[in-house]
């Protein structure tokens, strides 16, 4: 199962490490524990609609980049699922040219 709220905490991690910022710089910013954003980056905990805004706002990026990001990610997720997985059981090969 393809879980949302952690392709969003990666997205929100990437954007933050790509910033060279730390966790506590971007919790302080955006009025939230450190430990809540911790998990929140880690896809252990959802983040509200309100939450998300501000830690876009603290990362000063449009809470839409990170969506559309976000989007991106789980498209790639679903086209990686939707792939089947190889075929199960004994190998035969016959005709085999030396």
């Amino acid at each position: 199962m393809i879980l949302l709220r952690r392709i969003i905490g990666d997205v929100l991690r990437q954007r933050r490490r790509e910033q060279g910022r730390t966790l506590r710089e971007v919790s302080a910013a955006a009025r939230v524990s450190l430990g809540y954003l911790s998990e929140v980056e880690r896809g252990q905990k959802e983040a509200s609609s309100e939450l998300l805004g501000s830690i876009c706002d603290a990362l000063e990026v449009p809470l839409s980049d990170v969506l559309r990001d976000v989007s991106d990610g789980l498209a790639v997720e679903e086209a990686v699922a939707a792939v089947p997985p190889p075929a199960q059981g004994p190998l035969h090969v016959t005709n085999v040219a030396a």
